[in-house]
């Protein structure tokens, strides 16, 4: 036997029967998908959040940031871990020594 024998209807009462209950089933996802159509608009009705900060000026700050913390971690490792002055990582006699230093001229 399959079991597709479960499904069958053996008389037009029963086909009757069982519409109805589909119909009634259909209306509860109608229903239900009704809800889900309500929640999305409630969701589009939401308030658009506006940023404080854009996007490209959060990136240009991003690397002005990075470019100002490069600068005084090499001043206070020259200036404090050294023995220089740490006004002088911004001169270029002393990038040329230290570059000097590294490749053994």
């Amino acid at each position: 036997m399959s079991i597709n024998h479960l499904n069958q209807v053996k008389s037009r009462e029963e086909y009757k029967k069982k519409i109805k209950e589909e119909a009634v089933d259909g209306s509860t996802t109608q229903k239900a998908s009704k809800v889900q159509s309500a929640k999305k608009e409630e969701y589009a009705n939401k308030r658009i959040r506006i940023r404080f900060i854009p996007i490209w000026l959060r990136i240009i700050l991003l690397v002005i940031f990075t470019g100002v913390s490069l600068v005084a971690g090499a001043a206070i490792g020259y200036g404090v871990l050294g023995d220089g002055k740490a006004g002088d990582v911004l001169k270029g006699s002393t990038w040329t020594h230290i570059i000097d230093l590294v490749e053994k001229k």
